[in-house]
């Protein structure tokens, strides 16, 4: 056990010098990811949302977002 590592102080800083290419990929990962899980989130019944703590209207308000938010 002492061998683990404490990830909950861990923070990922952005790169602010980053190449542009790099930081255009590192965006287009990060939409698609949210793309992703927002399918995810479409497909959830009440229950499920309600198992999250989410209403309809915060699955809707969510949804109606676009990619790069």
């Amino acid at each position: 056990m002492k061998d683990l590592q404490d990830v909950s102080t861990l923070s990922i800083q952005p790169l602010v010098h980053a190449h542009p290419l790099r930081r255009l990929f590192r965006s287009l990962c990060q939409g698609l990811e949210r793309a992703r899980t927002r399918r995810l989130l479409a497909q959830l019944d009440q229950r499920d949302l309600a198992d999250l703590g989410l209403s309809q209207a915060d699955r809707l308000n969510e949804l109606e977002k676009p990619i790069w938010r």
